[in-house]
This record gives structure tokens, sequence and C-alpha cells, in this order.
């Protein structure tokens, strides 16, 4: 289970640093706002479900109180 967690944060992170080249690679070739901003919005969703992964897995597997 926590190999699952493990590739589940790190496939999230990957992601995360997609959408943003994606974002930025919109930006520098002078590409549309409203995609630039769904990009935005999307990379953000995304930051927050990996922090929602580390949280949870620190929470479950961390070190034992």
């Amino acid at each position: 289970m926590e190999a699952l967690a493990n590739i589940a944060i790190v496939l999230a992170i990957a992601a995360v640093a997609i959408i943003l080249g994606m974002g930025l690679y919109n930006m520098f070739k002078g590409g549309s706002g409203n995609t630039s901003q769904k990009l935005m919005r999307a990379r953000v969703i995304m930051q927050a479900v990996a922090v929602f992964l580390l949280m949870a897995a620190l929470y479950f597997f961390g070190p034992q109180r």
C-alpha cells in the first residue's frame, strides 16, 4: 500500500510539472490568455492533490507516535 502511495505522489508531482511546462510554453509562444488561465487553474488543482497525497502518506505511513 505504501508503494502505491509513493507512485501516486510521483505521478501527481509529474502532472504538476507537465502542466507548468505547458503553461510556460503557451506563454512564451504568445498563446491565448484563456488557455493560460485554464492551465493555471489545472496546475493549482493538481498541486492541491499532490499536497493532499503527501500529507495523507505522512499521516498513514509516517513515523508512529
